[in-house]
């Protein structure tokens, strides 16, 4: 068992950090919530007082924040942690950022003779406590295979995309996808909804037909179709409108820095920025299904 450093306990990191105290490693936590540091107390974690001091002699340290900014301050800042951290120590950051930082991260922490690996997640909420997260990694190859003594009391899917930033490209090049199948299948499922079909009826269709995708079968986002699914919670939990908006804009700087064409990511991250700004930033990304509903109905 590692000694590991996790720092960033929100609705994302404080699940990965719990999974890795029952795996029996030995955590060291820091936040800037001193709620989020109690509940890993409870959950049998050490916390710290700070990031340097969570940092010291670990042999992993993760962090889970929520931009670049965040990233590039935790470990490059005037008050980064670098000098803090074992050369002898892996740096697995699992946010979701632009390339570029985390490429910026993994020079900076190069030059001081330190490991890094960007590592960002897919799964959610419910994938992060139940400990069945995807995670998308750049780095060398050595450094993947070292991460998996962490990653794999974390996730159950662990894949190794390319150098340094790939797993960041990675990650936004699926949530981009993602966005537009949860625009269209809301769409397709409203359209069915106005002509008179049982939006359940019409799901078990498409899912025995060629609109099948991973929205519609898994986390549908008309309400009651499924159980256990943000839209039949009032669109509570899961992953919100706020961070898909971010991931977009993202995904639309990384195709206008390649000269790719992207008009579908386009056009869901404008659907996604008009939903967030009419106040549904909090909710689930699955909540875009209300932008197609008939008031008048």
């Amino acid at each position: 068992m590692a000694k590991v450093a996790f720092i960033g306990l929100g609705n994302m990191g404080g699940p990965m950090a719990i999974n890795l105290v029952k795996a029996g490693h030995q955590v060291t936590a820091f936040d800037l919530s001193a709620e989020a540091l109690a509940q890993l107390k409870a959950e049998g974690a050490a916390t710290a007082s700070s990031a340097a001091q969570a940092v010291a002699g670990a042999e992993f340290v993760i962090s889970m924040l929520p931009a670049g900014k965040h990233v590039l301050g935790l470990y490059l800042g005037e008050q980064g942690i670098t000098a803090s951290i074992s050369n002898t120590a892996l740096v697995i950051d699992c946010s979701t950022i632009d390339a570029d930082s985390a490429r910026k991260v993994g020079a900076g922490l190069a030059a001081k003779g330190i490991a890094f690996i960007d590592a960002p997640v897919s799964g959610g909420v419910g994938g992060a406590k139940a400990g069945t997260l995807t995670f998308i990694v750049g780095g060398e190859d050595a450094h993947f295979e070292r991460a998996k003594t962490v990653l794999a009391n974390m996730g159950k899917n662990l894949f190794h995309a390319g150098a340094v930033g790939a797993g960041q490209v990675a990650k936004i090049c699926n949530n981009m996808l993602l966005s537009i199948l949860m625009v269209g299948t809301s769409e397709a499922l409203q359209m069915g909804v106005d002509n008179g079909l049982d939006p359940k009826v019409l799901s078990d269709i498409m899912l025995k037909s060629s609109g099948r995708n991973w929205t519609l079968e898994l986390y549908n986002p008309c309400p009651d179709v499924l159980p256990n699914v943000p839209s039949s919670n009032g669109y509570q939990g899961g992953f919100m409108v706020d961070l898909m908006a971010k991931d977009l804009g993202l995904a639309l700087e990384a195709a206008t820095q390649s000269n790719s064409s992207t008009p579908m990511g386009a056009l869901a991250r404008n659907l996604y920025v008009t939903h967030q700004r009419a106040g549904n930033g909090k909710l689930d990304f699955s909540s875009i299904f209300q932008m197609f509903e008939n008031k008048n109905r």
